[in-house]
């Protein structure tokens, strides 16, 4: 499978992995599967860290810098349709992340992983939760 993490998801894989549940573990780490990373979920997660509302095992931008040269994930670049998709879709949320991250996994053929309810609940996106 071709998965898009979803931030709060790649975040809990990097320093908080028992809040990722009993399945998605093996998804992650399965060789079958393509993990992909939208720069979106960069921004955010650094965000978050200076924040503080995320807590990451070295200062933010060098640990992910260095995450994202040691593991291998596929970029989801942010195109203008992805933008575009982005308000097409029908979605509770407004939250711009949530909505580029949704929009790149429809864009790409994705399978976006994530906890987000709002997320899990779209027709318009293929999801894998928790």
């Amino acid at each position: 499978m071709r998965l898009l993490l979803d931030t709060h998801v790649w975040i809990w894989s990097l320093a908080y992995p028992k809040r990722l549940g009993p399945k998605l573990p093996r998804y992650l780490i399965s060789p079958r599967n393509e993990l992909w990373l939208s720069p979106v979920s960069v921004w955010e997660a650094l965000k978050l860290a200076d924040r503080g509302r995320v807590r990451l095992p070295s200062e933010p931008l060098r640990f992910l810098e260095e995450v994202l040269d040691e593991q291998g994930y596929r970029e989801a670049p942010l195109t203008h349709e992805v933008a575009f998709e982005s308000r097409r879709l029908a979605l509770e949320s407004e939250d711009p992340a949530d909505r580029f991250l949704a929009a790149t996994a429809k864009v790409y053929e994705l399978t976006l992983v994530t906890a987000d309810e709002h997320l899990l609940a779209s027709r318009d996106v293929r999801t894998l939760g928790p």
